[in-house]
């Protein structure tokens, strides 16, 4: 059962016809949902800014999704807070395939920004906000205690346990 996004904002064509201002904020309740997909411990805040305009062919979305959150150490599954600031440029164009005829045409190139489907005459900026929330996370965090902590627990360290410690302890001390 596809229940939708856990966040979603619906930006139509005639809402970006003559350019528009976009600031949301998730609330409590979408704001846990977005946690529980992304595996966050807590998200305290997830807001977006944007503007919206047309384009030939679709819409274009810029702007910025801020976030305070919480992750699990990859290490120890200590809690590890951090703050967000992710920038995004994205086009939504009915037809993808034709973005290479147009590129002479259009202002930013593809590598300065992001390429979707445009669906029906709509997007979800709300749901594309989320998936730039979801790139622009650290894939391993790391808590400040987690060395310690692990050493506690007689983790190795990287330098302990690699293919050189080995060798490190055949090294001959020299004779006092």
């Amino acid at each position: 059962m596809n229940a939708g996004p856990e966040y979603s904002h619906i930006i139509t064509l005639a809402d970006a016809a003559h350019g528009k201002a976009i600031a949301i904020e998730a609330d409590a309740a979408a704001r846990a949902r977005i946690a529980k997909r992304l595996e966050l411990i807590e998200l305290n805040l997830f807001a977006v800014t944007a503007e919206v305009r047309t384009i030939a062919g679709g819409i274009a979305a810029r702007g910025e999704v801020r976030a305070e959150l919480v992750q699990r150490c990859a290490a120890t599954d200590l809690p590890v807070p951090a703050k967000l600031a992710e920038s995004f440029d994205l086009r939504f164009l009915r037809d993808i395939h034709a973005v290479a005829e147009e590129e002479e045409e259009v202002e930013i190139s593809s590598e300065d920004c992001d390429i979707l489907l445009l669906e029906g005459d709509r997007i979800d900026l709300g749901e594309a906000a989320v998936q730039t929330l979801s790139l622009g996370l650290d894939p391993f965090p790391r808590h400040p205690d987690a060395d310690r902590v692990l050493a506690e627990k007689g983790v190795l360290s990287e330098e302990a346990a690699g293919p050189f410690a080995a060798l490190a302890k055949l090294r001959v001390k020299p004779a006092s």
